[in-house]
Formats: structure tokens, sequence, C-alpha cells
């Protein structure tokens, strides 16, 4: 299935890639751009970030068999989340103006003041700055884009993980 020289380590080496790649276009964005990301998009660099430290921590590891498909199911369930908040944010997007309240507190203000519990509850129910589209490529906007990246690392972390073969096998 996979080319025979493509290793878990190696698989999960250019999924750690993949994931540094998106985190750093996402810091560009933000800082080479001006465009400053929104609490939804925080949660999905959370979520990138969080597949990519997977993938480094089954680079290094590299288990046997049953240890690669919990880090394959681990990272597919950490894009799951990414792609669930990327298709939120989608979702408050397409809602018609004023549908969506227009502001709310920072991430930052919340995170000081509020349980965890609650901020998450807070920010998945958007406000209009998640509403806000000021970057498009092709036609499609950031949290597509992102949703589409996550499900390509979500498909790469299982392929690589249950059916990669272990180093010097």
């Amino acid at each position: 299935m996979l080319p025979h020289w493509l290793t878990r380590r190696t698989g999960n080496l250019l999924g750690a890639l993949a994931c540094a790649a998106l985190i750093g276009y996402a810091l560009y964005v933000q800082h080479g751009l001006g465009l400053e990301p929104c609490p939804l998009c925080i949660l999905q660099r959370v979520a990138v970030l969080a597949a990519g430290v997977l993938f480094v921590a089954a680079m290094v590891h590299d288990p046997a068999d049953r240890g690669a498909r919990a880090y394959g199911v681990l990272i597919d369930v950490v894009a799951l989340a990414g792609i669930f908040i990327a298709a939120r944010q989608m979702w408050i997007i397409a809602q018609p103006p004023g549908a969506v309240a227009e502001c709310g507190a920072s991430l930052d203000y919340m995170m000081d003041v509020l349980p965890l519990h609650e901020v998450l509850a807070k920010v998945l129910t958007g406000s209009g700055e998640c509403a806000k589209v000021d970057w498009m490529f092709l036609g499609l906007n950031m949290p597509t884009w992102v949703l589409i990246a996550l499900v390509g690392v979500g498909t790469w972390g299982v392929v690589v993980n249950w059916f990669g073969r272990r180093r010097g096998s």
C-alpha cells in the first residue's frame, strides 16, 4: 500500500513537518499580513499543533503495531476536533449578517476570568469576529483550508501508523 521506503518514522516526520508548515503559515498571516486570529482560529491552531506534537512523539517513540495504531487514533481524534472547530466557524461565516453576536471578550481575557469549560462553550458559540472573512485563496476562506488540511493530516496519521511498516521490518 505504501512505498517501501516509507517507514512509520519517516511518515510521522512528514506529518510533523506538514503541521509545522501549517503553523508557520498561520504565523505569517498573523505577523506578516497583519490578520489577527479569532478565538476559533486559535483553537484550530491548537489542534494542528497537537497533531504535530503527536506525530513527533510517534516518530521518536517508533512503537510496535499496537502503539503505532494508538498514535494513529490519537492523531485522528485531534484532527477531528480541529475539523469540528473549522466546520463550526464555516457555519458561523455562512450565517446572515446580524445573526451572530457582533463581538465578545478576547480569548486572553476569558482564559483569565472563566473556567476552561466556560471559555470553550463561549468560543464555540462564536462571535462577529469569527464571522469576518479577511483572507481567501481559490475562493475558499481560511477555516475551509484548515478543514481540508486537517482531513489530510488525520488521514495521513491513520494511514502511516496503521499501515506503515516499522523501521527495520
